[in-house]
């Protein structure tokens, strides 16, 4: 990346560098207050929007919160830069700090805390707060990685996706917080670009969609806003990544999914503003800066020798959707452009886990749609790829134990992954986990869901669930299998909501595939 971004690489970092070591009272933390009463008051409810941590190391993780007293009118900070303390400790009320310091929240980046703590233990949980102008945030509860060479374990992981606030409440997070995972997974759709309905069960802030930066912010803003999110974020640390709902509908690279109407100047200027947002409101590292229109989301993450994520992005680099089979067959088509797969492999075929989890936005198992004779594929998921996706599955038969697990679709499914899914009787190399939504698509007719979905599945043997209830996936994963649950909710659309599980699979460790319990 190029111009000033390494300089502010170096602020996000220095705050975790210049962090103290030694425990202290939380009192020591009372001065604030006298050291802020020479500036201009804040306006109240700074920290509105809540805080977050993010992409846990061995030693490290990523703390985040933004001041936005207005939050969903452009924040409705001053035009300045103010100092945000912090404090990491290892008790909840704080009578034992190990680190802390001093952020500075800029209006460049919408006030926005992002604090890359190091120097934690590892496999050890944390609380966390900050303070601004005599006010002070919510606590938080993080937790670190397992130290890189520890072989046993256990790791409980959370996988959610598809958001959308006009569909429903985010009911199903209030159920994940009660389960307590070690780490959630979100693989795309954080907000929807769309406008403002009024048959929503909720409306979208604004009178269209986002295009500028301050109305991303606004549309970030009010998606922090739900309470269930909120909580859920201040008990555990996220791993994130976006999609296409984050900047325009089935976008790819710098394509717009209607080019006839978003000229590429214009495009160029929106995803300027969507990145930039997106940076502002998720717990990641200063590698996620924004440089204009481009942005690095695809990292790894590494839990002791149990398990390593590589968190995918698939919609930065991919070749335009096809319009086709011809197309969804041509070998120079690529989701994740040369230099990520290049990264991808290399990371499948060195890894030291026990398990390898990728965590790609859309579906890599096929979705069949066409009942009997022929074809029929959703073009914008890796179906549209499939020279790529076929590449990728054979490197499988070498990885240890992989693992994709997904969102995208709105519904549960769950699948063999194949080495060629144009042979029914190729090898099973792997197992795939289709989250279903948070909340979009709303309370789903499941009779009609049914009806036109049942009569696919002898087309598609590799499914072996397929549901569409609202919720999240819930995986225990251990050296000798991958436990999962599907918890579903008997609505979205109130407030509040009844869990239950409605599946349990298992993924055997040295047996590729996925098997329901």
């Amino acid at each position: 990346m190029s111009g000033a971004l390494p300089s502010d690489r170096r602020r996000v970092l220095a705050a975790g560098a210049a962090a103290l070591g030694t425990a202290a009272s939380a009192q020591l933390w009372l001065p604030a207050t006298a050291r802020a009463a020479g500036r201009k008051p804040l306006p109240d409810g700074v920290f509105s929007l809540g805080v977050a941590s993010g992409d846990p190391l061995p030693d490290g993780i990523v703390l985040w919160t933004r001041l936005a007293p207005d939050p969903l009118n452009g924040g409705g900070m001053p035009n300045s830069t103010v100092p945000v303390e912090w404090q990491v400790a290892q008790d909840s009320r704080f009578r034992w700090i190990v680190r802390r310091g001093t952020a500075l929240a800029r209006p460049s980046y919408g006030h926005s805390v992002h604090v890359d703590v190091r120097g934690l233990r590892p496999d050890t949980r944390y609380w966390y707060r900050f303070r601004a102008g005599g006010q002070l945030s919510r606590t938080g509860r993080t937790r670190t990685a397992p130290p890189a060479h520890s072989a046993g374990g256990h790791l409980r992981l959370a996988l959610a996706s598809c958001q959308n606030w006009q569909h429903g409440y985010f009911t199903p997070y209030a159920d994940m917080l009660r389960q307590d995972p070690d780490v959630v997974v979100f693989v795309g759709d954080y907000i929807y670009e769309s406008s403002p309905s009024a048959t929503g069960v909720r409306r979208h802030e604004g009178g269209g969609e986002p295009y500028s930066l301050t109305q991303y912010r606004n549309r970030y803003a009010q998606y922090r806003s739900d309470p269930d999110l909120a909580a859920m974020h201040a008990n555990a640390p996220f791993v994130v990544t976006f999609d296409d709902h984050e900047i325009d509908n089935d976008f790819a690279g710098r394509i717009p999914q209607d080019p006839d109407k978003q000229s590429h100047d214009a495009f160029t200027a929106r995803l300027t503003a969507g990145y930039r947002a997106y940076y502002e409101h998720m717990p990641v590292r200063a590698s996620a800066l924004p440089d204009g229109p481009r942005i690095r989301m695809h990292r790894r993450l590494e839990f002791g020798r149990l398990a390593r994520l590589n968190v995918l992005d698939t919609r930065q680099y991919r070749s335009d959707q096809a319009t086709g089979q011809e197309g969804a067959q041509d070998p120079s088509r690529t989701m994740l452009g040369a230099a990520q797969k290049r990264w991808l492999v290399d990371g499948l075929r060195h890894s030291p886990a026990r398990w390898n989890l990728i965590a790609s936005q859309i579906m890599m198992a096929e979705t069949d749609l066409r009942v009997g004779e022929g074809k029929l594929w959703y073009y914008d998921a890796w179906d549209g790829y499939q020279a790529e996706r076929n590449a990728l599955l054979q490197e499988f038969r070498r990885v240890s134990n992989p693992v994709v697990l997904t969102g995208d679709r709105h519904l549960t499914m769950v699948s063999d992954l194949r080495e060629d899914f144009a042979d029914p009787s190729s090898a099973v190399v792997g197992a795939e986990f289709v989250g279903t939504s948070v909340s979009s698509n709303g309370d789903q007719d499941q009779a009609a869901f049914r009806a036109q979905w049942d009569p696919r599945r002898a087309d598609n043997p590799h499914w072996k669930l397929l549901d569409a209830h609202r919720g999240y996936h819930l995986f225990d994963i251990r050296p000798d299998g991958v436990d999962a649950r599907v918890r579903v909710v008997d609505t979205v659309v109130k407030p509040r909501a009844t869990p239950r599980t409605l599946a349990r699979l298992r993924v055997e460790a040295g047996r590729p595939g996925v098997h329901v319990v």
